[in-house]
């Protein structure tokens, strides 16, 4: 008893220090989420990608959180930096559009601005200071994992500096739009769960402040610095980019057998940039640049003087402190402002292609003496370019369309306009191309073509059933090796096969005293073909073989019903689905009935506006924003009206089977 009591005075304060550790963290825990829960949103994206000369929709979602009352949101550029649409979800479940303001792909960071449909007030999450964390520190990943509503997790700082490993680097690093996201960003270590959804999420401190914007998960997630993202995201508010200087100059750590115990090794010098203009070398050492000494022994130590460099002033000489070989040496570097790597990429339907500008740094990596031409990203197969010969590649640069030179994708465009005006054939265009160091001329057909109303065929004579071939197994089990034919499969409901009182399940042996040899299913049109040969509303007498009787019954010939191939069809290149006036056989198979109306859904094209919002393959357009659709042409004309007013959204009522449902389209159109 008393070493039971000995052991409890011993161990209980200890026990009691653990729970009231324990609460106190889930209060810390618990007020800190208070402070951010409010200005959380999970962000939901319409963002466009680009593959084989198409500009390709998808729906990808993300995390935020609201860093000024007027609404401006903080996210990962990955999530929103591509966007067609955005739409922000609160915890309250308020939804509220936004806007892109801009991305850096750089520092993947991106800021938005919701735009509610009255002015208003938001909660804001602030920011700490992301310097003032160290290793073991407890943080909270705020976000939307997975898309599902706002959830935390927690967990401790793993590393303060953590970078890609250098294999990584050694296939690119992590890229966005051309851009190595290494080159600025050290990551914030940490063990809170994150899960695809989370990008662009907060990591928060304890005091409920942001000191990071998650981004990555390797095994550890990675969030980039808080102290970073503000900055940048104050400048994205700003300018709507991110400044930079550009000095053309590319450093690397100092060799490890280097007898150099300070300064950074100079790699490369682009030619004719501002630091090939100073003087600068490759093999120089920079010790300083202005005041600041700069050394480059270690990769982590890497970002942080590609941040020196990267905000030194445009236009203003920085002073660069050089040891050439034994000689130590003051050079003067004015640096240019940085352009994007890459530019936007744009769909120009008229070619099938899909097209960029021609930035500097792409220019000098190209070999090129200007930014001149237009650079083709992806081709459609088959399309005008693709089907060109010689043919328009990936790569290529289109420099000469239709006597016109082109300099960028805006005089392609109007080049193109001008080619295709008035026009209802696509037109034979010389163009010119470079592809590396060649130089060709092709002739593309540039425009988009309508579908061709395909004409109808000359009517015959028509049986109204289906059917199969009485092949030799199935002869082999009805006991008869000699029978040849056809077994009735389906008889159409209405039609003279019904009326003559033909069934499913008769054996048709012979027509018109003429035996049917078909035995094999390759010998599928026997039948039909026969009664072709026949005029319309002739009556043609079956041999039919109806368990043990043998029957001989007269059936009218019918009109032959249009084919698929021959119904009208309408393809919409804004939202990228084609539809066709329903068959004879349509209704058949689908039980309409004669009054039921609508076009059929014919193709709907992957990553388009129309797949977004759900429209599939065979469903039964019903309606137009209420308006009644009962021919192509109807849909046609609705279609149009609807481009020409730019509507900012399409509701189409349609049959899937035997359900009825409603789509909402919501296209965002080029300027």
């Amino acid at each position: 008893m008393r070493k039971r009591l000995l052991f409890l005075f011993l161990v209980l304060p200890g026990v009691l220090q653990a729970q009231e550790a324990a609460v106190s963290l889930q209060s810390s825990v618990a007020a800190a989420v208070d402070k951010v829960k409010p200005a959380l949103v999970r962000i939901h994206v319409v963002e466009t990608d680009y593959s084989e000369g198409r500009e390709i929709k998808y729906e990808i979602s993300g995390s935020g959180a609201v860093i000024d009352a007027s609404g401006f949101v903080i996210t990962n550029h990955h999530v929103a930096g591509h966007a067609k649409q955005l739409k922000c979800v609160f915890s309250n479940k308020q939804e509220v559009p936004a806007v892109l303001v801009g991305g850096d792909p750089l520092t993947d960071i991106a800021v938005i601005k919701l735009q509610p449909e009255s002015p208003q007030t938001y909660p804001v999450a602030t920011f700490g200071d992301s310097d003032a964390m160290q290793a073991g520190d407890p943080v909270m990943a705020m976000g939307s994992p997975l898309s599902i509503s706002q959830s935390v997790t927690l967990g401790i700082v793993s590393n303060t500096e953590m970078i890609l490993p250098s294999w990584m680097n050694r296939w690119g690093g992590m890229q966005q739009d051309g851009e190595d996201v290494g080159g600025l960003v050290k990551w914030i270590a940490h063990d809170a769960e994150i899960h695809g959804g989370n990008s662009g999420g907060p990591l928060v401190n304890m005091q409920g402040e942001i000191i990071g914007i998650n981004e990555i998960k390797m095994g550890l997630a990675g969030a980039i610095p808080g102290n970073l993202a503000k900055h940048v995201a104050q400048k994205l508010i700003e300018f709507g980019h991110v400044p930079r200087a550009w000095l053309g100059l590319e450093v690397q750590s100092r060799l490890k057998h280097h007898d150099m115990e300070r300064g950074v090794l100079v790699s490369s010098i682009l030619k004719d940039s501002p630091a090939a203009k100073a003087g600068l070398k490759s093999g120089d050492i920079v010790l300083k640049i202005n005041d600041l000494e700069v050394d480059l022994q270690f990769q982590e130590q890497l970002p942080a003087l590609n941040f020196v460099l990267s905000e030194l002033p445009v236009g203003q000489p920085a002073r660069f402190l050089v040891l050439r070989g034994a000689q130590e040496q003051t050079m003067e570097v004015t640096p240019e402002e940085r352009e994007k790597r890459e530019s936007k990429q744009h769909e120009v339907k008229e070619w099938g292609l899909t097209v960029r500008d021609i930035s500097m740094l792409q220019a000098k990596e190209l070999k090129r003496d200007s930014t001149d031409g237009v650079l083709v990203t992806t081709v459609r197969p088959g399309g005008a370019a693709g089907a060109a010969k010689p043919e328009i590649r990936e790569k290529d640069i289109l420099v000469e369309v239709g006597g016109t030179r082109v300099k960028n994708v805006e005089e392609l465009r109007a080049a193109t306009a001008t080619i295709t005006a008035n026009a209802t054939e696509p037109v034979a265009t010389l163009a010119v191309f470079e592809r590396k160091t060649e130089h060709y001329l092709t002739v593309v057909k540039v425009g988009v073509s309508d579908l061709k109303d395909p004409g109808l065929e000359v009517k015959k004579a028509w049986l109204p059933v289906e059917t199969q071939v009485i092949t030799r197994d199935i002869a082999g089990l009805l006991k008869d090796d000699a029978l040849t034919g056809f077994r009735i499969t389906q008889i159409y409901e209405g039609s003279t096969a019904e009326k003559a009182g033909l069934k499913v399940g008769d054996l048709i042996t012979a027509v018109d005293g003429e035996a049917l040899t078909a035995s094999a299913p390759e010998h599928y049109e026997e039948l039909q073909t026969f009664v072709r040969q026949y005029r319309v509303g002739d009556s043609a007498e079956l041999v039919v073989l109806r368990g043990a009787e043998t029957l001989k019954v007269p059936v009218a010939l019918e009109r032959a019903p249009m084919l698929e191939r021959e119904m009208k069809k309408y393809r919409n290149d804004d939202f990228e689905f084609t539809v066709r006036d329903i068959t004879f056989f349509d209704r058949a198979k689908e039980r309409w009935q004669e009054e039921q109306t609508g076009v059929l859904v014919d193709e709907v094209k992957p990553g388009s506006w129309a797949s977004l919002g759900e429209l599939s393959v065979g469903d039964l357009l019903l309606q137009i924003n209420d308006q009644d659709m009962t021919t192509v042409e109807e849909v046609r004309a609705a279609m149009e009206r609807i481009a020409a007013e730019k509507s900012s959204f399409v509701i189409l009522k349609v049959m899937r089977g035997i359900h009825q449902r409603f789509i909402e389209l919501e296209p965002k159109w080029e300027s």
